[in-house]
């Protein structure tokens, strides 16, 4: 559907302004503060080991590092890999970063407590398929936690994505129910946080539909 090279590439060019979003870089304090608030109400208390897939520059990754969390990141584009390790070596966190394919990680056998994928799944070609390998990838009493909605394409300063982005079965973003059905028949129970109507999340007041999808493996 679209070319993985062509993919890694936008993400390159994209990675330099790529926090400048507030809900990316999460440099404003209460936005930070709220996102380190939503994750620990998610997720079990720590430590645990976090598999964080489409890790971006790191923002989130960090907040789990700073709850002592165990964190491996994976994410296609080396210069957001990039970003990610400098991101938490500045803030003297730990954490593991690798660069591959978000939907089938490159870390082997490993298990994992939790895995986290944030505003991934509309890039996917095929996201049914990454559900299914992410959840082999949880222990057993786990946890997927996938933040998702529908919004306006993503992009950098209104640059489209890549060729033949409109092909991909959840361009521009999955709502709850039809995500609830995909994932339900892959995990034992879920629930839907809204998250919409949290404008200190985002930075600003949103009007599209923004969700944190919780299941028990």
């Amino acid at each position: 559907m679209t070319d993985p090279l062509a993919i890694t590439a936008y993400w390159d060019a994209a990675a330099p302004a790529f926090d400048d979003e507030p809900d990316h870089g999460l440099r404003a304090g209460e936005t930070r503060a709220a996102w380190s608030r939503l994750l620990a109400g998610l997720l079990p208390a720590g430590p645990v080991d976090v598999l964080d897939v489409g890790c971006g520059t790191g923002s989130l990754a960090r907040l789990l590092a700073e709850a002592g969390h165990r964190v491996t990141g994976v994410d296609l584009s080396p210069r957001m890999i990039e970003r990610a390790r400098a991101k938490l070596s500045a803030g003297g966190l730990s954490a593991r970063f690798l660069v591959g394919d978000a939907a089938a990680p490159p870390t082997g056998d490993e298990r994992y407590d939790v895995l986290v994928s944030r505003h991934l799944l509309w890039t996917l070609p095929d996201p049914h398929a990454a559900l299914r390998e992410w959840v082999t990838r949880v222990r057993p009493g786990g946890t997927l936690l996938l933040i998702e909605g529908r919004w306006r394409e993503a992009g950098q300063s209104g640059v489209p994505y890549v060729a033949g982005a409109e092909t991909l079965p959840w361009h521009g973003g999955v709502g709850a129910h039809d995500l609830s059905c995909a994932v339900r028949p892959l995990v034992a129970d879920l629930h839907v946080e809204p998250l919409d109507q949290d404008p200190v999340l985002w930075g600003r007041a949103v009007t599209d539909e923004r969700y944190a999808l919780v299941a028990r493996t």
